[in-house]
């Protein structure tokens, strides 16, 4: 039985990302035969034994934020082959902004996992052969699951507040609509910072199109899912977000900016992109799908076309390719 560690800078019980990845694919490498200890990046080296024994490959979650987990289990454990999943902010913040630790990073690894198609655009071009491409998985909504409402075409924004994600973009886009719009905004996620709960209350209190609801659990998450008619990501940055994956398996037609994390998702081909924090292109969509049905079910043709690419098993599959790729065996 492989003996497997999984870096990642979430805490346990954080809503974050990575936190989920990490937890989402302890139990497909499970499903592959594997032992798992998920370890936080701040508990280095020793975090990552398994019952007091090294791990046999160590995956690392966001190749900056756990650096020194990183060179530090390279040291500790010379001849452990290491993985570095490469994150949004690592990517397209962090290669520029912290560039010695980043870099560092990918020279410790052994194989690269990225999370989307057009990620290879942005990356050195000497690390391009340790990439691998393994796309975040998704399950469909249960059959019970509610139905979006008659009153109001609701648009669904998932995702913590904070700048990565322009969070707020679809809300200032539901301003100077006409009065005769149905078009509302529902938001769910923690906000990153006071300034940014501060900003969803203010935007409530003078937008009546608007509503957050805060940082809900999963289940809940899932069932405004099912509820909403339409989806918006208006990340400036991201690594491969699993809510596109989500989306795609759920039936439900996306909006999304047009950045290479969401492109690399849904493809180059897909109607439903504007141009990053873009309000007047982003609202002239939103009365599009509110105007045109037949849009609106060629953007649901469009995500349902890329749902094979998440489903359970495909990851499972990259994964075993990632350890295969290391000369390791589940």
């Amino acid at each position: 039985m492989l003996k497997v560690a999984l870096i990642t800078p979430a805490r346990r019980g954080s809503r974050a990302g990575n936190r989920a990845t990490a937890t989402r694919w302890a139990g497909l490498l499970h499903e592959l035969g594997c032992r798992v200890r998920i370890a936080g990046s701040e508990e280095g080296a020793e975090g990552c034994r398994l019952a007091g024994q090294p791990p046999e490959l160590v995956l690392a979650l966001h190749a900056t934020r756990s650096h020194a987990a990183i060179r530090a289990c390279r040291a500790a454990f010379p001849g452990c082959p290491m993985v570095v999943v490469l994150t949004g902010t690592d990517v397209y913040r962090f290669q520029h902004s912290h560039p010695e630790a980043f870099l560092d990073s990918l020279a410790a690894s052994d194989a690269l996992i990225g999370l989307h198609d057009c990620l290879a655009e942005d990356l050195p071009p000497r690390f391009l052969s340790r990439l691998h491409v393994v796309h975040q998985s998704a399950r469909p909504l249960p059959p019970q699951a509610p139905r979006p409402v008659r009153r109001w075409f609701e648009v669904l924004v998932a995702g913590h507040l904070r700048e990565e994600k322009d969070s707020l973009r679809a809300a200032l886009a539901m301003r100077e609509l006409p009065s005769t719009s149905r078009l509302r905004v529902v938001q769910l996620g923690g906000a990153h910072s006071p300034e940014w709960a501060d900003a969803a209350r203010d935007e409530m209190a003078r937008n009546g199109r608007y509503r957050w609801l805060g940082d809900l659990p999963r289940w809940r998450v899932r069932q405004w899912m099912a509820r909403a008619r339409l989806m918006v990501i208006s990340s400036r940055m991201e690594g491969g977000a699993n809510v596109v994956s989500e989306a795609c398996v759920a039936g439900l037609p996306v909006l999304a900016s047009a950045i290479p994390g969401n492109r690399g998702l849904l493809g180059d081909d897909y109607a439903g992109y504007f141009p990053v924090a873009d309000t007047a292109a982003l609202r002239d969509l939103l009365r599009r799908v509110e105007a045109e049905p037949a849009f609106v079910d060629r953007l649901r043709r469009q995500v349902l076309a890329r749902a094979p690419l998440f489903r359970p098993e495909a990851e499972r599959e990259g994964l075993a390719r990632v350890i295969d790729a290391c000369g390791l065996t589940p």
